[in-house]
């Protein structure tokens, strides 16, 4: 039952999905964290496998490509064709505050957005965009088993990587956002569209208020502890 943008058959797909950005990285989890892996998409370069973590739990992980059309495209294709119960997206973001550093994890409580996603819904308002409440809960219950910095709250999804005014991310810093990334808010929406549960996981990778940059090859292969932390909470909600 292959969609316009995912070629797999019913059943590839575990009920948790880890969704990083970059298919690399997804190739990197089902190669260092997975076994028994297939590879079940490769439309387009987004790859997407399936195997069984350490403790025999099926899980799969799949690519969702840069910003908030792509992941939108790619989460309600799983969620609605596939019988995907849970995606968990694993980032990387930019800190927007002094005590969350580099390589820390963020657990994204809540997304805001620059974004007009949530137009589509004619509100008479502004959809707060929310985790879903269990799988946050094992997610700090994880971080903290591991004894690892944890920063909870509020994430800004933003459409745009090079912004025309110059610091105006200090507007969403004041209102104490935690960091920025570009998928977080279309993935709640669509989870809470269609009535299934999502989560986002990010390791800060740059900072706007302290010196650093994680090279390419580090965003790529040097994310274990936020991938350790998303399969044990993957494990909870799988078969």
């Amino acid at each position: 039952m292959p969609t316009p943008h995912i070629h797999a058959e019913k059943g590839d797909f575990a009920k948790v999905v880890l969704m990083p950005g970059d298919p690399l990285r997804a190739k990197w989890v089902a190669e260092n964290f997975l076994h028994d892996v297939k590879q079940v998409n490769n439309v387009r370069g987004i790859l997407g496998f399936t195997g069984l973590t350490a403790n025999g739990k099926k899980v799969s992980v799949m690519a969702s490509g840069m910003g908030q059309p792509s992941i939108g495209i790619y989460s309600h294709e799983l969620f609605a064709e596939y019988g995907v119960e849970a995606i968990i997206r694993i980032g990387t973001a930019g800190s927007y505050q002094k005590h969350v550093h580099l390589r820390d994890i963020v657990l994204a409580q809540g997304s805001c957005t620059d974004a007009n996603w949530a137009a589509q819904y004619h509100l008479d308002g502004t959809f707060s965009a929310l985790a879903s409440y269990d799988l946050l809960e094992t997610a700090v219950e994880e971080v903290r088993k591991r004894k690892l910095p944890l920063n909870v709250g509020n994430v800004v999804a933003s459409d745009h990587f090079y912004d025309f005014e110059d610091g105006s991310w200090k507007k969403w810093a004041r209102l104490g956002a935690l960091c920025v990334e570009m998928e977080s808010y279309a993935l709640y929406c669509t989870a809470a569209e269609l009535g299934k549960k999502a989560l986002s996981i990010f390791t800060i990778s740059d900072s706007f208020v302290e010196e650093g940059i994680l090279t390419p090859e580090e965003r790529q292969l040097g994310l274990k502890n936020m991938v350790e932390v998303a399969i044990a909470t993957a494990e909870r909600f799988s078969e």
